[in-house]
């Protein structure tokens, strides 16, 4: 798997929680810039973990499933963008209130976001040990990318309002589902 794959792997990872930056930016009268940090920091460093921690599951059971790591990988990746893609759809037309502004940040509910939104990135780092990716790389490309992005979502949430939420999270559905077929193409046809 090349730095583009894992480039494009982060961004569909990051979504949600560029989802959840969103709707933070979004409750902000204006930008917290220490909140933002904190923000990004957790986000980018669940998804980062997650992934190592899904990879080191992975390699524990490897030579156990390698007949049929493809079809995991597929699965795993079709899973995730699929959820993302149908949680995308359903709340399509919901808008976005927050029940007032400048709610403080808490490190406990910081911590919940940055867990839910990174157990994707779990499954995602099974794959990467039937895969052979060098998982330093990958958790880096992975953690650095939702950082940006976290930061990112709480500005645009706090400029732009709820309008980007729903598509982020379809685009990065979108995109897993899309390197998950790639992967068991590329299997079937021999060109792994």
């Amino acid at each position: 798997m090349n730095v583009t794959d894992l480039l494009f792997i982060g961004v569909g990872l990051s979504m949600d929680a560029f989802a959840v930056a969103v709707c933070k930016g979004l409750s902000m009268s204006e930008i917290n810039k220490k909140q933002c940090l904190m923000i990004a920091l957790f986000f980018g460093g669940f998804q980062a973990l997650m992934p190592f921690l899904g990879w080191i599951l992975g390699t524990t059971v490897v030579n156990y499933i390698k007949q049929v790591d493809h079809w995991i990988v597929f699965a795993l990746l079709l899973y995730v963008g699929g959820k993302m893609v149908v949680e995308a759809i359903k709340e399509w037309n919901e808008d976005v209130h927050p029940d007032y502004m400048d709610v403080p940040l808490h490190v406990k509910e910081l911590l919940f976001l940055a867990i839910a939104t990174s157990i994707d990135a779990f499954a995602v780092g099974i794959t990467f040990s039937f895969l052979s990716v060098n998982i330093g790389k990958a958790v880096s490309i992975i953690g650095l990318t939702t950082f940006v992005i976290s930061g990112a979502g709480v500005f645009i949430g706090n400029f732009f309002g709820g309008a980007f939420k729903n598509k982020a999270q379809l685009v990065g559905g979108i995109i897993l589902i899309g390197i998950g077929t790639r992967v068991l193409i590329t299997h079937l046809m021999g060109l792994a």
